[in-house]
């Protein structure tokens, strides 16, 4: 490849340098692993073969920009290249809270079933494994060992009573730490089923987490208005067969907008020349909180779609729901109420979500609820971060050690991948 790994091999304070990142494959950025990544870490002692270089390794390596055109460019996290274009096995080099040998055996084992058997994709994996090392952490921390596996063996000898009272004094900690409810019952999930998963297959002689559910009532949920789950969002896209029934569900669910803005959005809200590293928003010269701006951080190819699809139209007034009659130039709530339950109905949604009939209002009970758990994802993964920072909370790096700018980005990604997870899986 021209003007990549050969250049980039020299001393310089910027090893990529002369890299033109649009221009590289996957087979250069595996090259320039092994002539630029792989010496360094060598150099440092560690496997590249082996020895998974962690983000902040890049960081302090002057490196970073090898993972940030492998995801702008590729959409590819470090993990997956890892995995999949460089061959190097699952989460050999993962940083797990525990140096306990037969202990992280039973934890890679858990993933990989659910890897191969549960046809997970990757970023779900990702996300168990970070909980389940929360849980970890949690585990070492209050009971001063990284060994989760010996107290519930099957050949064990320490009472089953203790082992429990082990499991619960790492929830203990959690709660000590003011995690939120939504974090701490993926947390308990995730465990119960790694448990479950050690009995089933004769390593473990008892579940210590069963009775997590009874003694840690943290679901919150039950009592939270209705709101759309991420079945309900797929089966609303499929049953889309149009552009204009597609943006509806985006403007929704995925933006969160209130039925009558949906329903009086004109082109000239919409803002898409802005500056690197922020994204279109849409404005509203009057909101119920007045004057403001969503983000778009997922759904501007439906909007597009939709555009092309009403440029056709001789004299369209710019409304992108268009009235059909009436005086008014754009749809009222009213209509779009109708037409998402119409869409509501054939895409086979229950005619009741915890006692509220399918609305727009569900759509965007779902957009918070996703926003929230965006967040706590990325404050999942700060946690190592704040413990080098010797904090417990990882709110602590959110506000104190990321600037304003980094903090909004990685929220507004961990969004859209949760988003397109609903939206395209």
């Amino acid at each position: 490849m021209s003007g990549t790994a050969e250049s980039t091999a020299k001393e310089s304070s910027d090893p990529f340098a002369d890299v033109r990142w649009p221009t590289c494959s996957l087979d250069d950025f595996r090259e320039l692993y092994w002539d630029v990544v792989a010496p360094r870490l060598d150099a440092a002692g560690r496997d590249p073969e082996a020895h998974r270089p962690t983000h902040q390794w890049f960081r302090e390596e002057g490196l970073r920009a090898f993972l940030a055109a492998l995801r702008r460019h590729h959409d590819r996290s470090f993990g997956e290249f890892w995995r999949e274009d460089l061959g190097l096995g699952d989460d050999t080099g993962y940083d797990w809270a525990t140096d306990h040998d037969p202990t992280l055996e039973a934890l890679r084992g858990f993933l990989d079933s659910r890897r191969s058997r549960h046809s997970l994709r990757e970023s779900s994996i990702a996300a168990k494994r970070g909980r389940l090392n929360l849980y970890v952490r949690a585990y070492r921390e209050a009971n001063g060992d990284d060994d989760l596996l010996s107290p519930v063996a099957t050949d064990s000898g320490v009472p089953t009573h203790e082992a429990v009272h082990a499991c619960y004094a790492a929830f203990d900690w959690l709660n000590d730490r003011e995690y939120g409810a939504r974090t701490k019952t993926r947390v308990r999930s995730v465990v119960d089923d790694w448990y479950q998963h050690l009995v089933g297959r004769r390593l473990a002689a008892v579940n210590p987490a069963t009775g997590l559910y009874d003694e840690f009532k943290w679901q919150v949920a039950e009592s939270d208005p209705a709101r759309l789950s991420t079945s309900h969002v797929r089966a609303l896209v499929r049953a889309a067969d149009s552009p204009h029934e597609r943006l509806l569900v985006v403007a929704l669910a995925a933006w969160g907008l209130r039925a009558n803005e949906v329903a009086a959005l004109h082109v000239s809200q919409f803002v898409r020349d802005v500056d690197d590293g922020e994204v279109p928003y849409v404005t509203f010269a009057e909101r119920k909180n007045g004057p403001g701006e969503v983000n778009l951080v997922y759904g501007l190819d439906a909007l597009d779609d939709r555009l092309d699809e009403l440029a056709a139209r001789e004299g369209w007034s710019g409304y992108l729901f268009p009235s059909e009659q009436g005086a008014d130039p754009h749809a009222t709530r009213e209509t779009i109420w109708s037409r998402f339950r119409g869409l509501a109905e054939r895409a086979g949604l229950p005619e009741e979500i915890d006692g509220e009939r399918p609305s727009p209002q569900l759509c965007r009970r779902y957009w918070y609820d996703t926003y929230t758990s965006a967040l706590e994802a990325v404050l999942e993964g700060l946690e190592d971060i704040a413990a080098e920072q010797g904090s417990d909370d990882p709110r602590v790096v959110l506000s104190n050690y990321l600037s304003e700018e980094r903090s909004r980005k990685v929220r507004r990604e961990f969004m859209r991948r949760e988003l397109a997870a609903a939206f395209e899986g």
